[in-house]
């Protein structure tokens, strides 16, 4: 049965895991053909054909992605480049992409080349162009409304839990908080996290918001020393995050020399599945932040609950 308000069957790819969990949170998802090859959630979306692909190995250390990334970007050469074979073959009539961040996306240069190339006519193109937490807003209003569909019952749910996430937080003492979204080079957090930091009841004091994420040196970070310190690499799910930090501490002192490790304040989190993705998941990691921040006696957040979906590293 079709979606109230779609006019035909429309044949959705997405080629951004963000913009996937959108379409599914949306009630789309049986309008998925086709998905980026980091689309994962929710699970059944795996099963579709992926057309995407990787110009790097994504299992190296975090200094060798770093410099395969620059690498790349300065030989004028995306991070990832289409399956132009499998788009043309699913005969899309709607393609969702970003252009928000070359490293996390095909870029849309490539996907308006596609388009002209493989399709006639061609289907229509949903660009999302998130920065603040607005913009993923808009985005999801935009994704509903070029599907015919109301955004209104999915923001509304978001917004009543960010709203239960602020009644929680009240007016208790507000935490330093320093986010990591890069180990090694130290990259700090920008866009949309201050924002969830702030909603959580932290005081971010790197980064900023609807900004870029930036690169930090050490002195900067041991000079600010904050109360806690969440990292949350882009790209890394919980696992590889812990191995990778674990790596750190023994390779780079400074970790152990911050006032985050010796008092147990320095936590992983999923930053794949929810920090770094501009979609709905957005709303899990603020209820995440608030259960690190100011943890409740009982979980009252959807039973998320941070002793699930992140972990506290003790120094």
């Amino acid at each position: 049965m079709l979606a109230p308000g779609i006019v035909g069957s429309p044949r959705l790819v997405s080629l951004l895991p963000s913009a996937t969990e959108i379409v599914a949170a949306l009630g789309l998802l049986p309008f998925l053909v086709g998905r980026s090859h980091e689309c994962d959630y929710p699970p059944e979306v795996k099963a579709l054909p992926a057309c995407t692909r990787a110009r790097l190995d994504a299992q190296q250390p975090s200094l060798a992605i770093e410099r395969a990334v620059q690498d790349l970007l300065q030989s004028a050469l995306g991070i990832y480049e289409l399956e132009l074979t499998t788009l043309q073959s699913l005969q899309p009539t709607h393609i969702i992409t970003q252009d928000q961040c070359d490293v996390c996306a095909v870029t849309l240069a490539d996907v308006q080349r596609a388009i002209a190339e493989l399709f006639d006519p061609p289907p229509q193109l949903i660009s999302l162009q998130p920065h603040s937490l607005g913009d993923v807003w808009q985005d999801m209003r935009r994704v509903a409304l070029a599907l015919g569909v109301s955004p209104d019952p999915l923001l509304n749910s978001l917004h009543r839990r960010i709203h239960a996430c602020q009644a929680w937080v009240g007016d208790r003492p507000r935490r330093q908080v320093v986010t990591i979204e890069w180990i090694d080079p130290l990259m700090t957090s920008g866009n949309w996290v201050p924002e969830l930091i702030t909603l959580a009841g932290g005081e971010n004091v790197l980064g900023t918001a609807g900004k870029h994420s930036p690169y930090i040196d050490w002195s900067t970070l041991l000079a600010i020393d904050p109360e806690v310190i969440i990292v949350m690499p882009c790209g890394f799910d919980l696992k590889r995050t812990h191995q990778e930090l674990q790596q750190a501490l023994h390779t780079s002192p400074q970790w152990q020399q911050l006032r985050a490790f010796q008092t147990d304040q320095l936590y992983i989190v999923d930053g794949n599945a929810y920090f770094n993705r501009p979609g709905p998941r957005l709303v899990d990691s603020l209820e995440i932040l608030v259960e690190i921040l100011h943890p409740p006696q009982e979980l009252k957040f959807q039973g998320i609950g941070w002793q699930r979906y992140a972990l506290a590293v003790a120094g």
